[in-house]
């Protein structure tokens, strides 16, 4: 009888063959291999997303410029609305002062010409109102005897309208009160060049040349007795005094000779 013993040498290449297929097991994916099978011919999310807030800042290449938000029409005309609403306050805050000046509450006035010339809008159909308040405002400081503000106020008036004939005529009016005729002068002038039938220009023309020219004189002479205080202390010290020396004038050629007298 023959006796067949199993073939130990095949049997352990079984085994062998099953351990090497089970070491040849495919082995779960990495995180980063599985990602990169999914994203194959795909954008995810997080390619897709735009930089944070400090690539952006930083100027991160591959950012997209922002465009400027363009405003609506919904939003000019809002704008537009808040103007004119601002407008129409400030007209009746004029309103009210007028009301104020006409009781002779000039410090009442002035608040609210002020007032309107806050609320009031900086554009083109604003300026008269604007102005007019600034020569009102003018017009209380005269009848409260502040001439100096007077004439700031009318100069603003007057940079925003050089041809208001009211404005003017209240800046002459405060430079003729603080006896600067020379410039009351110009300011009357003007007026006259604006409208040659103001005849109140007409009659204050001649009046403040002859105040221009009686200051000019009186400026003269006081500078000419410092002059002479200022000689005489000079030549007091040599026994003489201005005195001894005479001005003439040649009437022929209008040049003086001076002559010293004893």
């Amino acid at each position: 009888m023959v006796v067949i013993e199993p073939a130990i040498g095949s049997e352990e290449t079984d085994l062998n063959s099953e351990k090497s297929s089970s070491s040849t097991e495919p082995q779960p994916a990495t995180s980063a291999e599985s990602a990169k099978d999914v994203s194959d011919g795909f954008e995810t999310a997080s390619e897709g997303e735009p930089g944070t807030d400090d690539e952006e800042s930083n100027g991160g290449a591959g950012d997209e410029p922002q465009q400027e938000e363009v405003p609506s029409c919904d939003d000019a005309f809002n704008d537009e609305k808040l103007k004119e609403k601002a407008l129409a306050q400030a007209n009746d805050a004029k309103m009210e002062g007028n009301k104020h000046f006409g009781a002779g509450q000039y410090q009442e006035a002035l608040s609210q010409y002020e007032f309107a010339l806050q609320v009031a809008p900086e554009m083109p159909s604003s300026i008269e109102i604007r102005s007019i308040c600034h020569s009102n405002r003018a017009i209380c400081f005269i009848k409260l005897e502040k001439f100096e503000d007077a004439i700031k106020e009318c100069t603003k008036a007057l940079e925003l309208n050089p041809s208001y004939m009211k404005a003017l005529t209240r800046r002459a009016e405060a430079h003729e009160k603080l006896e600067r005729f020379e410039e009351a002068l110009a300011d009357t002038k003007r007026i006259l060049e604006l409208d040659p039938s103001n005849a109140h220009a007409r009659r204050a023309i001649p009046r403040l040349e002859h105040l221009a020219k009686e200051k000019q004189e009186k400026l003269k002479e006081e500078m000419i007795g410092k002059l002479k205080e200022m000689g005489n202390s000079v030549l007091g010290r040599f026994g003489m005094s201005i005195d001894n020396f005479k001005a003439v004038k040649d009437p022929a050629t209008g040049q003086y000779s001076v002559s010293f007298q004893r």
